[in-house]
């Protein structure tokens, strides 16, 4: 008999030739040159300058708000199972996800604070 972990490796091992050889063919394959109309905007409404296409394309607060979204996005998904069985659940449930709700405002609360939200 085989171990029943064998498949679970080999999509692992393949995850990561496919990942790495992704990354390595485009820094192999993609052009490097850069130009103003590599540097255009794209749906973010800051208009390229030439520090942009020295020092990269678009300020870190832009990402840092687009992390936000996400995050704060993808446990908003966390509570529809909860919602849906918040019958089922009892005390237990409801004490759980206060728990997260208070974990997940812990960080809010320190961006907002320190002005992450201000864009």
């Amino acid at each position: 008999m085989t171990n029943p972990y064998v498949p679970l490796l080999i999509m692992s091992a393949a995850a990561l030739v496919l990942a790495f050889g992704g990354l390595g063919a485009s820094a192999i394959l993609g052009p490097t040159k850069k130009s103003k109309t590599k540097a255009d905007n794209y749906e973010c409404g800051i208009q390229p300058t030439s520090a942009h296409l020295t020092e990269g394309r678009f300020p870190v607060r832009y990402y840092l708000v687009a992390m936000t979204f996400i995050i704060f996005d993808i446990e908003v998904v966390f509570m529809y199972p909860w919602a849906v069985s918040f019958n089922q659940l009892g005390l237990f449930g409801l004490v759980v996800m206060m728990s997260f709700l208070v974990t997940l405002c812990v960080p809010y609360a320190y961006e907002w604070r320190r002005g992450g939200l201000d864009y």
